[in-house]
């Protein structure tokens, strides 16, 4: 009973709801597609952090849907020894970039207080299951070697079915503990996914990539913004006034960025 409702109630439910509200989101409020950058309250530690995760998790996915589309041909590619070992080494080097990522941007807002005070409760949701999820296929790739070879031969087979419209958990039911969860946890990602800043990833600005540099151009005059700054009290030799520092400060500068 309950392998039925893990495992055919429960992601039909989640697609459903992934399906419905993020429509529903983007129609009634599209400005919230948005990952609400907090780049302006810490900058070096999100660097680190976000590219590690991002490079990690797109690479991960990228294998598990390459798998899902194409069994037969992952199959093949295994075939060959050396071939498996370089594929099941680089989905782990990805699965490890991506755990590395999330613990660095979870660190991050643990420590930071300026971004701890930005934090909704989805966020935290949100993190907590991307670092269950994540730390759950590291794990699997380790203690469970071959993945991709198992993946597109049990799992593949049952995610498939469930797209027919005719669930089959025979090849699910004799899998170790630790993937079911690693399964039932996705289910827990797409339902929370149209709540959350995870919608991001459905817009991506693609245009960026082809238009034109946009030139910003701070172009003060100098004599102009020393005519119209107050008058200072009359400072001590050798003690410079803040509107010195300020005037000093108006140099031209033009910076290219997309």
């Amino acid at each position: 009973m309950h392998n039925n409702l893990l495992y055919i109630i429960l992601p039909y439910t989640a697609f459903t709801i992934a399906v419905v509200f993020t429509i529903h989101r983007y129609r009634k409020d599209a400005f919230t597609y948005s990952s609400l950058s907090s780049q302006f309250l810490e900058s070096k530690e999100l660097f680190y952090g976000s590219v590690a995760w991002h490079f990690g998790v797109i690479g991960a996915l990228a294998g598990h849907v390459i798998g899902f589309l194409l069994p037969s041909g992952v199959r093949w590619f295994n075939g060959v020894p050396v071939r498996l070992y370089i594929l099941e080494t680089t989905g782990l080097l990805f699965g490890l970039l991506a755990l590395i990522g999330i613990i660095s941007l979870v660190v991050r807002r643990a420590t930071s207080s300026r971004v701890r005070a930005v934090t909704s409760k989805m966020d935290v949701v949100v993190v907590t299951l991307l670092l269950i999820q994540v730390s759950l296929g590291v794990y699997i790739a380790v203690f469970y070697r071959w993945g991709s070879s198992w993946y597109v031969t049990s799992a593949v087979p049952y995610l498939r079915s469930l797209w027919a419209l005719q669930p089959d958990l025979k090849m699910i039911e004799p899998l170790p503990l630790v993937i079911k969860l690693h399964i039932v946890n996705f289910y827990l990602l797409l339902i929370v996914f149209p709540f959350s800043r995870l919608v991001h990833m459905l817009v991506i600005p693609l245009q960026y990539l082809w238009r034109p540099y946009q030139i910003v151009i701070w172009n003060w005059n100098r004599r102009r913004a020393q005519a119209h700054a107050p008058q200072p009290a009359r400072q001590p030799a050798g003690v410079t006034s803040p509107a010195d520092e300020a005037a000093a400060e108006t140099q031209p500068v033009s910076v290219y960025t997309r």
